[in-house]
């Protein structure tokens, strides 16, 4: 979700102590810490709720297959990757690998 690596997590330690201050720091780290533990447990309760609401067909569910790349890629992509001959029209068939494409001069 986030891609925060050492150097920004740097700057930002740096940031807290300078908007913060050392002494206030550790109070403001507990009270996130708390406010997260919170969070966490209220989305569980509320998911726990939904899946006794609503039975067995939402708690099967998966929230990360709403996301619209994952409705494309379900829907759209992976028709085509079952599909190991390309679609064909009716009489057409596929150049082979030497053969030069039909050419029609009184069609240019």
């Amino acid at each position: 979700m986030f891609d925060v690596g050492l150097p920004e997590m740097l700057v930002l330690a740096i940031l807290a102590i300078f908007v913060f201050g050392p002494d206030k720091l550790p109070d403001v780290a507990r009270q996130a810490g708390r406010m997260l533990r919170q969070a966490r447990t209220m989305l569980t309760n509320a998911r726990s709720q939904l899946s006794d609401e609503f039975g067995p067909e939402i708690a099967s569910m998966d929230l990360r297959d709403l996301s619209p790349r994952a409705l494309v890629k379900k829907h759209l992509l992976d028709d085509l990757e079952e599909d190991d001959e390309p679609p064909q029209r009716p009489g057409h068939r596929p150049l082979e690998l030497d053969e030069a494409a039909p050419y029609d001069e009184e069609a240019t």
